[in-house]
């Protein structure tokens, strides 16, 4: 078990006075038997009202709305939790998916059929040349390694870049430029999923490296591909490793630009964008967890 603390601070400043419109916040980790919250709080100024929801992916969704004015708005989230995967490769797939090709099972597939189509159609030529390095019509290989070939390439064969701005890149934009963000990464890995006919899904959350400071994190994205006998298996292609105990989920999306952390609008006479700063913190924390 891995217990980490998560400090999440965003800051919008405003040129002007400015009336808030709703805010969705989806900050929340995704609980379940690999993570376990211990407390959570959540700072909010100017005056709020907060209301929780679960939205179609059973996300955790936090809707702020606002009852005054202000130039300044500061979202603060902290939070204590566990973590337990400590051992990513232990997993079996169901036998008749352990090599590729394979079809899903048919009651399986009506409720994974979301998360098979393309995401962007106009990129399938350029993105099956690339494929092809990989899997041609006739070959057998195992699942897994297949999966580990693709997310190991857009590590080892673009370059990270981090982009302020918002929106994904589209898989023939990657591939052109050989560099993107973790979440073109993600875009890229899940596009080639689909290529293949597996189902794919995007993930945000945080992420916790040893190598970085102690104390500094970040927020970060990934891929899940739903796996028969397994269940839905992360893949990180920006570092190309297997999804482990230093990702924290906290958002999945059928599309990579529908879940960002933090999403709203205002109003304002003479309207600017703000000036937006955050800070992620992600520290390990030592002792034995309290019930």
């Amino acid at each position: 078990m891995h217990r980490l603390q998560i400090n999440h601070l965003t800051v919008y400043q405003y040129s002007d006075t400015v009336t808030l419109l709703p805010h969705k916040l989806l900050l929340r980790p995704r609980e379940g038997h690999d993570i376990r919250i211990e407390s959570a709080e959540l700072s909010i100024t100017p005056a709020y009202q907060l209301h929780w929801q679960r939205d179609v992916y059973d996300n955790a969704v936090a809707l702020a709305t606002f009852t005054g004015q202000g130039n300044r708005l500061s979202i603060a989230s902290r939070m204590l939790l566990q973590r337990f995967d400590n051992q990513p490769l232990d997993f079996l797939v169901e036998d008749y998916a352990v090599y590729y090709p394979f079809q899903y099972d048919a009651a399986e597939r009506i409720d994974l059929t979301p998360y098979l189509s393309a995401l962007f159609e106009e990129d399938l030529g350029v993105l099956g040349g690339w494929m092809r390095q990989f899997w041609y019509a006739g070959q057998v290989v195992e699942t897994y390694l297949l999966l580990d070939w693709i997310n190991k390439a857009i590590a080892t064969g673009f370059t990270y870049q981090q982009r302020e701005e918002p929106g994904v890149q589209t898989p023939a934009v990657t591939l052109n430029k050989r560099s993107g963000s973790c979440r073109d990464f993600a875009t890229l890995f899940i596009e080639a999923c689909h290529s293949l006919g597996l189902a794919a899904r995007f993930v945000s959350g945080y992420l916790f490296s040893s190598t970085l400071p102690l104390g500094q994190g970040s927020t970060h994205a990934w891929a899940e591909v739903y796996l028969p006998g397994v269940g839905w298996k992360g893949f990180d292609p920006t570092s190309g490793q297997l999804v482990g105990n230093d990702h924290i989920a906290v958002a999945v999306s059928r599309h990579p630009e529908s879940v960002p952390p933090i999403s709203g609008s205002f109003v304002a006479d003479s309207p600017q964008s703000p000036i937006m700063s955050v800070v992620v913190e992600v520290s390990p924390v030592l002792g034995v967890a309290m019930d």
